[in-house]
């Protein structure tokens, strides 16, 4: 039991003890900086249940718990705020129970059940972006932090392999590309792939100009430019099983997820599952045809399928086209059962998607509810901004979006010119040095993005993610480098019992009740779905670590336990930093 869930009962007992009243909750806060205290108890909501002055009734509470509470030492009442200070003692016992507990904070034995969370789930026909990035980097990070609370966690993506978007790359490869590969080119897959979406782009725009100019119609044009026939004839093409069509879709798809692999290992990330589209676009037909025969669904007069949600404040929604054909709905609503199929011990998804589709997954979700799926109360939609870069930064490749290859290359070239300009790097060897600005730059982009909550728009700034000040990956990286300096400097054994009589240092007592909170911080991410959570905690905690190094002798201390205890608490709080950063696939040099 905690000890914050301790005094909760405590309390609740002297209120009983003390007036005959059974109290529902107490409240509590950290105690303020200006008063002397730990944690304070809130009186004033008691009010409602006990009449009386609220700084007698906090003095009264407050004597109970000093009578009955080893680990109050004392008590004082500002106001209606009973603060208490804790006894040294408890934080010293909770550092000795802790202090050599491997991945302190996280659950070791899983829950029943499984979450999956997908992810990334690009299209084939161009690389990945900024925006991916930001979707792969929080559904990555949720994932790890679902483990880390305790729960069996699957990482999936659903690739949107087929379609109209991957037949133009196709049909431009065919009509431009003179039998262009990535190995001939040396372009990596999914640019290559890239580069004929773009070509078809610009033979499409040409088309229609053209026609325009002939006195077509501009909307007329868009719908007859002879290109775009070409393409959905090869859509047609590609789904009657054509052979020829088939073996080119399979050949431009398999460069395109080499390409993605090389991202996804350069950016930290991975699967346990990959779904793709052409296996699951026919799925859900049948569940639609199952619906409708319970009354979930309803026919219209041109023999569509739909769903009237209106009763549930939205509104009529197609499940199926009058020729019988699927919607992008009927495709999810299948999906989701086939995971459950593939993997029984689901019982709830998280899907990582971008705030243009929260209206989608409210109906999605609404309709597995109504097909009687009891995993469908426990779905999620990691629902996120988007990401914008100040203008006249990164051009990319095609022009027009920021891909993740650029954005990665930048990053590492920005913590190589600041690194440089710090003058921190004196003894590298220059393979050291390379992968020192990999993981400087890498874990300031990742950190950037995933320190703001994942419902707000972001603008990302490569220069300021890189600064070794404030609230940064490089800050809180070079903090932990510094802790490790401390430990290879330490020529004692460091992992002795601790003296729990010892006396506290203000600074150290403040670092515990930091790492205290590494637990509970993990257990409300999770429940937020919310990698910023652990970020921010991560940048408390190294504020506080600076704030202790700067006013507190380690190695010069000459009393052997304080010394040996600080190196300690030093190695714990690099630790903890470590795990944290681990939550958010963000790395840790050793030296900076």
């Amino acid at each position: 039991m905690s000890l914050q869930n301790d005094l909760t009962q405590k309390v609740i007992e002297a209120v009983k003890q003390l007036y005959q009243v059974d109290l529902p909750t107490v409240e509590f806060q950290p105690t303020r900086k200006d008063f002397e205290g730990d944690i304070t108890v809130v009186v004033f909501p008691m009010l409602r249940f006990v009449k009386g002055n609220p700084v007698q009734i906090g003095a009264q509470i407050g004597e109970y718990l000093q009578e009955h509470v080893d680990e109050v030492a004392k008590c004082n009442v500002v106001q209606g705020f009973l603060n208490i200070v804790i006894a040294e003692s408890y934080y010293l016992n909770f550092f000795n129970s802790i202090k050599d507990e491997v991945d302190f904070g996280y659950v070791k034995t899983p829950s029943k059940g499984a979450t999956m969370v997908e992810y990334s789930s690009p299209n084939t026909n161009k690389p990945l972006h900024l925006g991916h990035i930001r979707n792969n980097l929080l559904g990555y990070s949720v994932a790890e932090i679902l483990k880390a609370s305790g729960k069996k966690v699957y990482k999936a993506q659903i690739i949107n392999d087929r379609g109209i978007h991957i037949c133009k790359s196709m049909l431009a490869w065919q009509k431009f590309g003179d039998g262009e590969t990535p190995e001939s080119s040396g372009i990596k897959g999914d640019h290559l792939v890239g580069k004929y979406y773009v070509a078809f782009d610009k033979a499409y725009k040409e088309q229609i100009a053209e026609l325009v100019a002939s006195g077509t119609p501009k909307d007329k044009a868009e719908k007859e430019a002879p290109i775009l026939l070409e393409a959905q004839e090869m859509l047609r093409k590609w789904e009657a099983g054509d052979a020829e069509v088939v073996s080119l879709w399979k050949t431009m798809n398999g460069w395109v997820y080499e390409g993605f692999d090389t991202t996804y290992k350069n950016l930290g990330v991975d699967f346990d599952k990959l779904y793709y589209e052409s296996d699951t676009y026919l799925l859900g037909r049948d569940v639609v045809k199952d619906g409708l025969e319970k009354g979930v669904f309803f026919k219209k007069e041109d023999g569509s399928v739909w769903i009237d949600l209106t009763e549930d404040g939205l509104d009529e929604k197609i499940v199926l086209r009058s020729d019988g054909t699927a919607v992008y709905m009927t495709q999810d609503i299948g999906t989701a059962i086939q995971r459950v199929t593939d993997f029984p011990d689901i019982n709830g998804m998280v899907y990582t998607v971008g705030n243009e589709q929260d209206y989608h997954f409210k109906v999605l979700f609404l309709i597995l509810k109504k097909l009687g799926y009891s995993w469908a109360e426990k779905l999620y939609h990691l629902s996120y901004g988007m990401v914008d870069l100040p203008s006249g930064k990164m051009k990319s490749r095609e022009g027009t979006v920021v891909d993740a290859d650029d954005l990665i290359q930048n990053m590492e070239e920005t913590a190589e010119t600041i690194s440089k300009e710090l003058g921190k790097l004196d003894g590298y060897s220059e393979e050291e040095k390379q992968k020192l600005y990999r993981t400087i730059g890498l874990g300031a982009l990742k950190y950037y993005i995933l320190k703001v909550d994942p419902k707000k728009r972001i603008l990302f700034n490569p220069e300021e993610s890189v600064d070794f000040q404030g609230n940064t990956g490089p800050f809180i990286q070079y903090t932990y480098a510094r802790i490790q300096s401390i430990l290879r400097k330490a020529d004692f054994d460091v992992s002795t019992a601790l003296d729990v009589t010892m006396e506290l240092h203000e600074k150290e007592k403040e670092l515990l009740k930091q790492i205290q909170l590494f637990p509970e911080t993990i257990q409300l991410a999770a429940e937020n779905y919310s990698p910023a959570l652990i970020a921010n905690y991560t940048y408390d905690l190294v504020k506080e670590f600076n704030s202790f190094y700067q006013q507190v002798s380690i190695l010069g201390e000459t009393d052997e336990q304080k010394k040996n205890f600080r190196v300690q608490l030093s190695k714990k709080v690099g630790e903890v930093i470590q795990s944290a950063f681990k939550l958010l696939g963000i790395e840790v040099p050793e030296r900076m």
